[in-house]
């Protein structure tokens, strides 16, 4: 195995795992993770010319990078101008 192959199916895999966890903590590594593969999906898409999956390499960079944006780099709500800190309440009926 290549190098771009090992980082793709290792970062790839780790990306998606941590998308689906039940918590913020570890979700937020999601993107992380799939920002870090993407070097190894754009040097494969451009030795293979397939141009095709360059495009949607571009796509899916975008996509992690706002991950990126959301969770490491936006300042937090309460941070915020203006925020009085006041947030509000669900109430979920009991089935």
């Amino acid at each position: 195995m290549t190098w771009d192959q090992i980082t793709i199916a290792l970062f790839g895999a780790l990306a998606a795992w941590l998308s689906q966890t039940r918590t913020d903590r570890l979700r937020r590594w999601a993107c992380i993770f799939g920002m870090l593969g993407q070097p190894g999906w754009f040097y494969a898409a451009w030795t293979a010319q397939q141009w095709g999956i360059l495009v949607l390499c571009v796509i899916y960079c975008g996509a992690w990078m706002h991950g990126v944006w959301i969770h490491w780099i936006r300042p937090t709500p309460s941070a915020l101008p203006g925020d009085s800190g006041l947030g509000t309440i669900q109430i979920v009926p009991r089935k």
